[in-house]
């Protein structure tokens, strides 16, 4: 689709039934891969929705329109991406915008303590996630608890938010495009 056909699209889907829906996400893969994003990025702003940019914080977030709310990860240890993080990034994030860290293991979630700490995220951005991976439907990886996670995060007093991936709740974590 083209930026264009996106921009209606979304009017379409904000009209529907008389009701304004005036928030659009753009995820992935990883948005910024894709140069339209940018355009559509500013075309979405332009027409008056809030737009928020879940990225996997690999790609410099700088070039777009500064009303977007930017929720980028910070790859953990056990991702084995952890040196994927672009460190720019932190220097563009505002107190709208959030930063979320996928948690497998005490070691992720150690470094997502230290890193949270390190560079003062709490103060920086309106929020930061933690939020447990799942079991992999196929096998190749445990998922953790939410309550281990949250246990972590209440006995260090950490003023971080609990992230959970809704979406695996409603369908099956394996469940493709939702």
């Amino acid at each position: 689709m083209s930026v264009e056909e996106v921009v209606e699209r979304v009017a379409e889907l904000a009209g529907r039934d008389g009701r304004v829906a005036p928030l659009v996400e753009l995820t992935g893969g990883e948005p910024l891969l894709q140069e339209e994003i940018y355009p559509l990025a500013e075309r979405l702003v332009a027409a008056g929705y809030t737009v928020m940019i879940e990225t996997s914080g690999e790609r410099f977030v700088g070039r777009l329109p500064s009303a977007v709310v930017k929720i980028v990860d910070v790859k953990c240890p056990d991702s084995g991406e952890a040196d994927t993080f672009e460190m720019k990034n932190l220097g563009e994030l505002t107190r709208e915008d959030e930063v979320k860290f996928v948690i497998t293991s005490r070691r992720d979630y150690e470094f997502a303590r230290e890193f949270t700490r390190e560079h003062g995220l709490v103060e920086r951005v309106r929020q930061v996630l933690f939020s447990p991976v799942f079991d992999d439907p196929a096998g190749k990886w445990k998922g953790l608890e939410a309550r281990s996670l949250v246990e972590w995060m209440l006995e260090d007093r950490l003023n971080v938010r609990l992230g959970l991936q809704l979406h695996k709740f409603v369908w099956d974590p394996a469940t493709k495009g939702v």
